[in-house]
């Protein structure tokens, strides 16, 4: 029973894997930084800054999140060197299969499952509710009872544009990466533009009064404000879901993760200082504090245009989320672990047409009926579980002689690798107990899944 349940998948084979069903080469080092940066700011840039620094960090957000963008480093140096090492999509599900076997492998997976889904659908309703306010400044209102999840005693019943958004972006997919990649350029350079606006206008009414106290609730205020500002920064690990559409990924994929997350880190530093410059911390506990903080200096042109910014931002959110949900998918159905329609592609498009659908329909009903600000966490904690198996993963990955030499190393290993497992370990331990037991009833659900039909599916069965 423990040789079947910690099989390990071979990377040779893996490497060589040249059957018919290939995706195509397409993405090169830039495209990897944009979908990147298209991941990461979002919901995070908008609306983060002003939360913590008014609840936790105060103008110390910037450290705060100088100190998750160090977790996040270490743990992107592990995904790069495991993504230059095996450039086989399923990211850190395929990872884990190498390194510690078939159980480990979809445990890690399911949890990704969990995080790229409810991710979407959780941004999914926050564009909705940034559409609404935008569209209300040409007098366009949409109607309350199709704009808000299922909950008749406030008069809402269905987020229709939630749904809409999750299944226009799907549809997208389904077309190929490089047109999606194409869109995702165009949104991500507007997203920047109306950022590095804020920072340009705003930089005119900073009143250094403003910054002081600057570390008004201490150390533990900072730390505290690191470990809800990590969640900022999720999405970079849905680049390596990529790596079997890169061009030379041993370069290119190491290139686009740490590029994205220094460049992000960048943007939310600015932002943080221009933001809490400009209006004291204890008045940032606000939905939208960055278009609050241009309203206030009498710059509604620059909040429209911010909030503009804001619905695209989020959109190339779903898009990448959504991507690395499906390439997952496809890497289950690959090695059965579920059912073999998740590993099919369209023969004109070359994309798991199927698989895409299933997943975005299951989000676009999440998105459409459910409030999802109570299951926010699950997402941090799928993603910090995966976090953890990439980075002691390393420890094992170097021990295997069959690693092709010359692709991306992890620093000062083996220091690195497990300074990274234990802060994302601290991580988890911030994250709260109902979030604990939410957790442990999905992984129940996966383990059912893996037992009921995995297991006796799986395409290790055929090389035993």
């Amino acid at each position: 029973m423990k040789s079947v349940l910690f099989r390990k998948k071979n990377i040779e084979e893996l490497l060589n894997n040249n059957g018919r069903n290939q995706l195509k080469q397409t993405l090169g080092a830039f495209d990897l930084m944009l979908l990147g940066v298209g991941a990461i700011v979002g919901t995070g840039i908008f609306i983060l800054p002003g939360t913590v620094a008014a609840t936790h960090s105060g103008p110390a957000i910037v450290f705060s999140f100088v100190i998750a963008a160090i977790v996040c480093a270490l743990a992107g140096m592990c995904y790069s060197e495991f993504a230059s090492s095996v450039p086989v999509t399923g990211s850190a599900y395929t990872y884990g299969y190498i390194v510690f076997g078939e159980l480990v492998a979809w445990l890690v997976g399911w949890a990704l499952v969990l995080e790229y889904g409810l991710a979407v659908a959780a941004v999914a309703t926050g564009w909705s509710s940034y559409l609404a306010a935008l569209l209300e400044g040409f007098n366009i209102i949409i109607p309350e009872a199709i704009s808000g999840p299922f909950n008749p005693a406030e008069g809402t019943y269905v987020n229709l544009p939630a749904v809409a958004i999750v299944l226009a972006i799907a549809f997208l997919l389904t077309r190929g990466i490089q047109e999606s990649a194409n869109l995702n350029k165009i949104m991500v350079f507007v997203k920047v533009g109306v950022i590095l606006l804020f920072i340009g206008v705003g930089i005119f009414y900073v009143e250094p009064a403003n910054w002081q106290p600057f570390a008004p609730f201490g150390v533990s205020g900072v730390m505290s404000g690191a470990a809800l500002v990590f969640f900022a920064y999720l999405g970079f690990d849905a680049v390596s879901s990529a790596a079997e559409e890169v061009k030379n990924p041993q370069r290119n994929l190491p290139i686009g993760i740490i590029g994205s997350l220094l460049i992000c880190t960048l943007l939310y530093v600015a932002v943080s200082l221009v933001l809490t410059g400009i209006v004291p911390y204890t008045g940032l506990n606000v939905s939208n504090p960055v278009s609050f903080a241009m309203q206030l200096v009498n710059q509604d042109w620059a909040a429209g245009v911010i909030s503009l910014g804001a619905v695209v931002g989020m959109v190339t959110v779903i898009l990448v989320m959504l991507y690395g949900g499906t390439r997952l998918l496809y890497a289950f159905g690959r090695d059965g672990l579920l059912p073999k329609a998740m590993y099919e592609l369209n023969e004109k498009y070359k994309t798991p047409v199927k698989n895409t659908w299933i997943f975005s329909i299951l989000i676009a009903f999440c998105a459409g009926f459910t409030p999802l600000s109570k299951l926010a966490e699950l997402v941090n904690m799928g993603t910090l579980i995966a976090f953890t198996i990439v980075s002691i993963g390393i420890v094992y990955l170097r021990k295997n002689k069959n690693i092709p030499t010359g692709g991306f190393k992890v620093p000062f290993f083996p220091v690195l690798p497990i300074i990274s497992f234990l802060l994302c370990l601290f991580l988890m331990s911030q994250l709260s107990i109902h979030t604990w037991i939410a957790c442990g009833i999905w992984f129940l659900i996966g383990l059912l899944i893996y037992f009921a039909y995995g297991r006796k599916h799986s395409s290790m069965n055929t090389k035993e």
